[in-house]
């Protein structure tokens, strides 16, 4: 199993452009001057991808006070994502990827064991980008449930 080229610590985030759920164009350089999780998930209204949603929703208003944007990327259509959105009543930023170009570029897809198969697939991971475009946090196969509680303690936040 190879594993795709993942960012570390010190490495620049690569900028992307993607379309949010409403359709209107998100760029990573546009949030320069915060900091910005962003993570990467498989797929919208399923139950471990929810569940990761809220909590990032349910912290967000924390995480703006700290400096921080979130940005959820996932390889579904922004029309998936708005029904997500007003299903969940999520209010953190969704972004559609759906040629994984994106993904590709911070090693959140590729080969991966799902039930003991290797499968190509979304690598659930989040990335913390700081102020001035540079990875500061990458975590890889990271677990959907408590994993916004578990990157609060890394990042010490309260």
């Amino acid at each position: 199993m190879t594993e795709p080229a993942r960012l570390s610590p010190g490495d620049t985030a690569p900028d992307f452009t993607l379309a949010d759920d409403t359709g209107a164009e998100v760029t990573l350089s546009g949030l320069r001057g915060r900091k910005v999780i962003v993570y990467f998930y498989p797929a919208a209204m399923t139950p471990g991808c929810t569940k990761q949603a809220c909590d990032f929703t349910d912290s967000l208003d924390s995480l703006h006070a700290q400096g921080f944007e979130v940005l959820g990327i996932s390889p579904d259509k922004p029309e998936k994502l708005a029904k997500f959105r007003a299903r969940d009543g999520l209010t953190i930023t969704l972004l559609s990827d759906p040629d994984k170009a994106v993904m590709t570029a911070y090693g959140a897809f590729g080969e991966k064991k799902l039930y003991g198969k290797v499968v190509q697939g979304v690598i659930r991971s989040t990335l913390v980008v700081d102020e001035d475009g540079k990875v500061e946090l990458a975590q890889y196969n990271v677990k959907a449930t408590g994993h916004v509680a578990k990157l609060r303690k890394d990042l010490g936040l309260t």
